[in-house]
């Protein structure tokens, strides 16, 4: 269905008795988890083509990490405060909006301010939610399946009855990729650090699940696939795992690369890359124009709010926090024992 088909009046504003200011976590300083400080903001006026959210959760994810440490500032004209992923409802429409109503319920991708009881995103880029799904549910969705459908369905061209290996699998991106993939008819191998994670990825679809700490993925991909290897390698490792994932493609395999936690660095041997016809291709999402991830949009509630809606694949949620304990919420990230998703909730 094309949202943009489901023309209505524009809402009208609405009228806030009084109240013009909201809680807000913000980053005091560059630092660890202690430097996320609550605050009074006023609430945000929506643009043109904007709505304003009434924040019922919100998703928690590696980039607010690295913009917490000063690695990640916000894109110009972005918020200051944290928070890539928002659900809620439609609390007020900008002039030019006229397919939400005021008390719709949406999810929204946006590029900053999640962690606030309220926030504006473009309308374009909200989403109602899949039916049958709940608020703290659908607030883990936009982020890891917006990053999903855009680099393993549409620059990694994943097909069905492909096989394509997911680095991270027990991670919010992977737990969201293994079990899209495999609705999609894909065969998914995963790798992950511990047995209880490399069994959770089981449950979520993988075929074949490599505990990294022990297990060398090469030679298991390798060795599983008699050396065919697999057609898509969805990586957030990058750093000497580059080498490696060229060995494990597949001919005409695509390498897709989301994020560089092993550093942005490496050395790769040509030969192979042009031996099997392979493609190298990375990409950002938040820095991305409103229109593409518009598109994204789209693309997501027809293909996959369907199979979201028929219980082929879920937001897994490890853990939710109250938003004033976003601190709380950092440190358990980056303890990295969580399998799927941390969420705070207003």
């Amino acid at each position: 269905m094309d949202l943009s088909s489901d023309v209505r009046s524009p809402c009208p504003p609405l009228r806030y008795s009084g109240y013009s200011s909201m809680l807000a976590i913000e980053i005091s300083k560059p630092g660890g988890p202690e430097v996320l400080t609550s605050v009074d903001r006023p609430k945000p006026t929506p643009g043109r083509s904007e709505i304003l959210i009434s924040v019922t959760a919100a998703g928690v994810n590696r980039p607010d990490i690295m913009q917490r440490q000063g690695k990640y500032p916000p894109p110009p004209g972005a918020s200051d405060l944290p928070g890539l992923e928002v659900s809620g409802s439609v609390a007020e429409c900008g002039a030019d909006v006229n397919h939400w109503r005021v008390g719709d319920k949406v999810c929204a991708l946006v590029s900053g301010g999640g962690y606030a009881e309220y926030c504006i995103a473009e309308a374009s880029v909200a989403l109602p939610i899949p039916t049958g799904l709940d608020l703290i549910s659908a607030a883990a969705l936009p982020e890891t399946y917006f990053t999903v459908w855009a680099n393993v369905f549409d620059r990694g061209q994943l097909k069905p009855g492909e096989r394509v290996l997911v680095h991270g699998g027990s991670s919010g991106i992977g737990t969201t990729a293994i079990q899209l993939a495999s609705a999609f008819g894909a065969q998914v191998f995963a790798t992950a650090g511990t047995s209880d994670k490399c069994a959770a990825c089981k449950r979520l679809g993988a075929e074949q699940t490599i505990n990294y700490r022990d297990e060398d993925f090469v030679e298991v991909i390798n060795t599983v696939t008699s050396g065919n290897g697999v057609d898509v390698v969805l990586d957030m490792v990058g750093g000497d795992y580059t080498p490696r994932n060229i060995r494990v493609l597949a001919p005409g395999g695509r390498l897709v690369q989301i994020a560089i936690l092993g550093g942005p660095k490496t050395t790769i041997n040509w030969i192979p890359i042009m031996q099997k016809r392979l493609v190298l291709t990375g990409s950002t999402l938040r820095p991305r124009p409103t229109a593409e991830k518009a598109a994204i949009a789209q693309a997501l509630h027809q293909n996959v709010w369907p199979v979201i809606e028929q219980g082929q694949a879920q937001p897994v949620i490890y853990a939710t926090f109250p938003l004033r304990e976003a601190s709380e919420a950092h440190r358990l990230m980056e303890t990295s024992v969580h399998i799927g998703k941390i969420v705070l909730t207003s």
